[in-house]
């Protein structure tokens, strides 16, 4: 297969409805990480574009506010058909500029399409409640509206999805959106944009923004009275530093960020079982993804079965090019990120941990890091710490399930975690006790469009998808009668 783009994938800003070339002109390229090559050059939004697209969704606020939710809701529905109608398109984009496997990027557009049919079901069940007083001097009358402008600022890891589980419901409760996507995949955003103008959304109330430096065009958004509402999905440490710029004007905020999953395999667990779910938790997007599981945590009396046959599955993943037949494994999405994994793999090898596959750098083009699995991993290792975000499973042991249950909370993120076992008992003991926003039992693939994604501690607040997620843009109004 060519790893060539789709005509007619947009590459300039889309303000007002209309494809812009950025007001400086700028352009930056971006690049296929499997090769290297350059797949186009895209415009390079500036902060004088950001202002111009507040502009646009402030001048647009109050008719898309207006507009009847099950139009708003249509207009999502038929981009949810659209998307579906160039699924092929979406998939090859996202495969060329992130670099996962095609058949992983059409499970993401099937999973990103579901986010706008979701939504457009839920404009229309926006509601709101009405109680007597209790000193019976009147009513309560209890509304909701939208919070306003929205600032949105995605990851490249899931180029569709992650936009569009912010544009859904943003759009749904009549919040005009200005989404700034990541540098490295800005092109599938792009074309979403397409998507959105062929759905007949107004001009101004979704506004795409690529950029270059983030910093510079969010910057003056952040300061704008008119701004309501920023929601970021990325690092935790770029997102303390969002909190902390949107504190001056109190915007309201959704921080979906850093995540360090642990994985426990307990004594009792059915161990092909566990491996499967390892396999799904671990590999699925090349273990980019802050929902992976970093750190598996197995019963001592299993932990040889569990390593040899996840070592197995592990060692017999090819790596190539994401559009080639087959390709398990795509490329790293940067030289940077390749170089964070290595290192965070080194670290532990120099401590004492042992390689069971992988942990060599291949020679040849493309920022590729081999599917690696590692066991004796001692407690100081740095990867036990820090988010891997690439296809490195690092394996320790545990005696007892007090002992699981501590090693699995001992970090600041709670994203995710996840388990196996086969005692009832057990599993509801051991989900209450994981301080995570989320958990796994006897399972390795947790997203649902219809479950409330997000985390506690220092993986973020607010959730995203499901009823809850609505909810994030949306002001609750009293008014006594």
């Amino acid at each position: 297969m060519t790893h060539t783009l789709p005509a007619g994938v947009p590459t300039r800003l889309w303000l007002g409805g209309k494809l812009t070339d950025s007001s400086t002109g700028a352009t930056f390229p971006v690049e296929d990480p499997a090769t290297g090559a350059v797949l186009a050059d895209v415009a390079d939004a500036s902060a004088d574009d950001g202002l111009r697209a507040l502009d646009l969704a402030v001048a647009a606020q109050a008719e898309w506010a207006a507009t009847a939710p099950r139009v708003r809701g249509e207009i999502l529905r038929t981009a949810f058909e659209l998307v579906h109608a160039r699924a092929d398109d979406f998939a090859r984009v996202i495969t060329l500029e992130m670099g996962k496997t095609v058949a992983e990027a059409r499970g993401e557009v099937n999973y990103g399409a579901e986010f706008l049919r979701w939504f457009a079901e839920e404009a229309v069940r926006i509601g709101g409640r009405t109680a007597t007083a209790p000193a019976g001097s009147g009513r309560i009358l209890v509304t909701k509206e939208p919070v306003g402008p929205v600032l949105a600022i995605t990851p490249w890891n899931f180029p569709l999805a992650m936009a569009t589980r912010k544009i859904g419901p943003a759009l749904a409760a009549g919040c005009p959106i200005l989404v700034k996507p990541a540098a490295e995949t800005p092109l599938t955003m792009l074309l979403l944009g397409q998507v959105f103008a062929d759905a007949g959304l107004p001009a101004g109330v979704l506004s795409i923004l690529p950029a270059t430096d983030a910093a510079a065009l969010t910057g003056p958004l952040l300061t704008d009275a008119r701004l309501r509402k920023i929601t970021f999905t990325g690092s935790t440490g770029v997102g303390k530093l969002l909190v902390r710029q949107s504190a001056d004007r109190l915007l309201r905020t959704s921080m979906e960020l850093g995540g360090n999953a642990p994985f426990l395999v307990f004594d009792d667990a059915d161990v092909d079982a566990a491996v499967d779910g390892a396999m799904a938790a671990k590999m699925r997007n090349g273990g980019e993804a802050c929902t992976a599981a970093n750190r598996f945590h197995v019963a001592r009396s299993v932990a040889g079965e569990f390593t040899d046959k996840l070592t197995a599955r592990i060692a017999a993943l090819r790596t190539g090019h994401g559009l080639d037949d087959g390709t398990d494994l795509g490329p790293l999405i940067t030289a940077r990120q390749r170089a964070t994994v290595e290192a965070l793999v080194r670290d532990a090898v120099e401590r004492g941990a042992r390689v069971r596959t992988g942990g060599q750098i291949p020679d040849g083009p493309g920022t590729f890091y081999p599917p690696t699995v590692l066991d004796e991993v001692p407690a100081d290792a740095r990867l036990l710490r820090e988010e891997i975000f690439g296809p490195v499973a690092a394996i320790t042991v545990f005696d007892t399930e007090d002992e699981a249950i501590a090693a699995a909370n001992a970090t600041e993120y709670g994203l995710a975690a996840y388990f196996y076992t086969r005692d009832l008992d057990r599993a509801m003991r051991v989900a209450s006790a994981l301080k995570t926003g989320m958990v796994g039992v006897n399972r390795g693939i947790i997203s649902d469009v219809a479950a409330p994604f997000g985390g506690v501690k220092e993986s973020g607040f607010g959730r995203e998808g499901a009823a809850e997620g609505i909810e994030e843009y949306l002001d609750t109004k009293y008014i006594a009668l």
